[in-house]
């Protein structure tokens, strides 16, 4: 074709070519037959050429200008003809108004090709200074392809003057380069209905992830240098939006002084023939016999300026007026035309005397053109940082986070599992080798940063969203892929979701032995790649978990063999990092700390207070759970408040049927559970089917497992909404809504006694 083409095509050469212009056009030519604007010798002196246009729009800004001269540059982006003409009226308006001001008509650049404009600081440089950076990126969405095969990434809109055939070559470039990995296919589906370029991804990929990597490496995303330098009466000077659009209002300001001018010319011209008519009409039987005795037309003309006092330009049209025009019609219309041309030039004159009429029809016209030519915006600007993070692309929602044994990590929504009664079978929650199961399971915002904290007490950092998210089933990929400077054989033992790094919150931490430590946690905000030392470990002893705490919070640590602790925070007083810690629970023989509960000092209050059942049954408890699948709920009132160091009391009545405790968790009765096993089984559950008991108590079936089947981890939910619980499974419960496990002497029930281990 003539003009080229969006991948690259050269436009038809110039014997091919035809020039035809568009219908907005006429109106950069609009009244220059006027005496508009000068004019002055061409190229070769043989003819002579407008030195600026009339222009009834600010073309400048509209379609934009690119061009380099000597020393200098100048790259002038196209803009909204509505917004420009909409700016252009308001500055007319307001005269003293600010960029800011006009920035409120012209959100910004308008690029014939769409796309996407990134952050409004490049925009309020280049209007405000002249020059700014400009970051536009194709338009990108993410579909589902068909046969639930994975996603797909289908660009639509391009930035402007990006060659589409390049843009595909680059991507290609990069999968064949392996910098982009998550790519299979690439195809072009463009055609007459618009652009369309389909990218497929592997099924596990992370669909905005490949679009940021392709923003990053490809003309996906690409920048305009605004550089807002004009001619100003013939010499450059680089403008803000102001400056132009005064310029402009101050050229169409002199053409309607001009054109006003050029028609007042003329219709004082037109006057001054009719006026010399008119005599002629009123004398005309004078004027025969003046014009029979003449023996020419030139001596006629002199004796009609002579006897009626007529210029010689009167005197020639009445020499030139055909004999039609006196009959009484045309005299009729000859007196009606006088009339009409003298109020004509009553109201041109009164338009170069009044300036806000002038201005007023300026508005006009700019108004008539907006309204004729005028479209909808085509560029979006996403207000933001033009340098957006992968976050930034990713909604803030909250995601399950699952670590296996063997060192497996992957993320899905907490929405992935159905909710069921206590007691079912539950749901596969990752598929893992035989010789390998899920550990922790974990909750946080796809926003939030991850502090990986190993047993030997070192910490690495890591976005949510930089975790792969995978299908229910899969095992997930390495955490050494995802944190390169892990060192060999350390194992996670605790991750703490962060959001910012605050110096009035503490970390505490939990060791298998009983020691613990408190930290500030803006102690640990400079973000290493590498890592640090979060807490020195003894031989023999190693980190279970981590913990954030606030000035008032009480901490309760559990033991594998049923017992627990509960003392207050401030107990333990503010360490470094590279301290080892204090005593918090004193063991006996093998037994070892099993979990970390960090308790709000309000929530602790209330526990202490809900003396009742019933009131027990709506405040927030502490949940036990031991690996046969049994648990319970206890007032945190039944833990009474000690000294660190402490042997604590029993927390649970440990038997064979029971098995050894696995986890403790704080609780509220609208929460639910996740509860994971060995074998990678996970079944979700509301908290409020587990009944308040005693806390020296066997406590109740959980969860049905499997033979050789134990539950290794349990993480806290709170649900969406309070009719999830009303969907939950009625079958999976039917049998076990109200089993109980009996005590070690045989009777049925759950056990009352509540006696204290000594403190000594």
């Amino acid at each position: 074709g003539n003009f080229g083409s969006i991948d690259g095509d050269s436009a038809a050469a110039y014997r091919y070519t035809e020039a035809r212009l568009a219908r907005i056009a006429t109106e950069l030519l609009a009244d220059i037959e006027r005496e508009t604007v000068d004019f002055a010798p061409n190229f070769d002196d043989q003819r002579t050429e407008p030195t600026v246009l009339p222009a009834r729009i600010p073309n400048l800004l509209i379609n934009g200008s690119s061009g380099i001269a000597v020393g200098m540059a100048t790259n002038i982006p196209p803009h909204n003809l509505r917004e420009v003409a909409a700016a252009c009226i308001h500055l007319i308006d307001h005269p003293d108004c600010t960029v800011r001001d006009l920035m409120q008509h012209i959100k910004g650049p308008d690029f014939p090709t769409g796309a996407l404009i990134y952050g409004v600081d490049g925009i309020v440089d280049a209007y405000e200074k002249g020059r700014g950076r400009i970051v536009m990126r194709a338009r990108a969405t993410i579909e589902e392809r068909d046969g639930g095969k994975g996603e797909q990434i289908v660009v639509t809109e391009v930035p402007f003057m990006v060659n589409k055939a390049r843009m595909i070559e680059q991507i290609a470039e990069l999968v064949r380069e392996k910098k982009i990995t998550d790519i299979t296919a690439l195809r072009d589906e463009s055609d007459r209905d618009g652009l369309r370029v389909v990218i497929e991804l592997r099924r596990d990929a992370i669909p905005q992830i490949v679009l940021n990597q392709l923003f990053k490496h490809t003309q996906m995303q690409s920048t305009f240098g605004a550089i807002l330098l004009a001619l100003v009466n013939g010499v450059p000077e680089i403008l803000n939006l102001k400056a132009l659009i005064r310029h402009f209002v101050d050229h169409r300001h002199r053409v309607v002084v001009r054109r006003t001018e050029h028609d007042l010319k003329q219709a004082l011209e037109r006057e001054h023939i009719l006026e010399g008519l008119k005599i002629a009409v009123d004398n005309i039987d004078a004027v025969v016999e003046l014009i029979k005795a003449s023996p020419d037309t030139e001596t006629a003309s002199a004796r009609l300026q002579e006897r009626f006092a007529l210029s010689e330009r009167q005197a020639k049209a009445i020499l030139d007026m055909r004999l039609a025009r006196l009959t009484g019609l045309e005299i009729e219309k000859l007196e009606q035309e006088l009339t009409e041309i003298r109020a004509r030039i009553t109201d041109l004159r009164d338009i170069l005397e009044n300036e806000p009429r002038r201005l007023a029809i300026l508005k006009d016209e700019l108004n008539e053109v907006a309204k004729n030519y005028g479209d909808e915006r085509r560029t979006e600007i996403v207000v933001g940082g033009s340098d957006l993070s992968i976050e930034d692309l990713l909604a803030d929602e909250e995601m399950v986070i699952t670590i296996s044994h063997d060192g497996y990590v992957k993320r899905l929504p907490r929405t992935t599992y159905r909710l069921q009664r206590r007691g079912g079978r539950g749901l596969q929650g990752m598929e893992t080798k035989e010789e390998d199961w899920v550990e922790h399971l974990y909750l946080a915002q796809t926003h939030d940063y991850l502090m990986f904290f190993t047993r030997q007490g070192h910490c690495y950092w890591l976005k949510v969203h930089e975790i792969p998210q995978a299908g229910r089933a899969a095992r997930g990929k390495p955490i050494i892929n995802l944190l390169p400077a892990l060192r060999p054989g350390d194992q996670i033992a605790a991750v703490v979701p962060v959001r910012d790094f605050r110096d009035d919150q503490y970390l505490m931490f939990a060791t298998r032995s009983g020691v613990v430590k408190k930290t500030a946690l803006s102690a640990y905000g400079n973000v290493r790649v590498v890592g640090v030392n979060a807490i020195n470990i003894e031989a023999g002893d190693e980190l279970i978990d981590v913990r954030i705490t606030a000035a008032g919070d009480e901490v309760i640590l559990a033991t594998r063999d049923g017992k627990a602790i509960r003392f207050n925070e401030a107990d333990v007083r503010p360490m470094g990092r590279p301290a080892t810690g204090v005593r918090g629970i004193t063991l006996c023989d093998e037994d070892r700390v099993i979990g970390m509960v960090v308790v709000p000092g309000r929530v602790a209050a209330e526990g202490d207070g809900a003396a009742e059942p019933a009131a027990a049954e709506t405040a927030r408890t502490l949940l036990v759970v031991t690996e046969n699948g049994c648990g319970k709920r206890s007032r945190i009132g039944d833990y009474r408040l000690q000294r660190r160091g402490g042997k604590g009391v029993i927390n649970f009545r440990i038997t064979d049927r029971t098995g050894s405790v696995v986890a403790i968790k704080e609780v509220a009765p609208e929460d639910e559970l996740l509860l994971v096993t060995r074998n990678g089984v996970v079944n979700r559950q509301p908290v409020n089917q587990i009944r308040v008991i005693g806390r020296a108590t066997q406590g109740v079936r959980l969860m049905a497992l499997d033979p050789g089947d134990t539950v290794v981890d349990v993480a806290r939910l709170l649900p969406e909404n309070a009719d999830e619980t009303a969907a939950a499974d009625e079958a999976d419960a039917a049998d076990v809504e109200d089993a109980r496990l009996a005590p070690a002497g045989g009777a049925a029930g759950p056990v009352s006694t509540e006696d204290d281990i000594d403190d000594e």
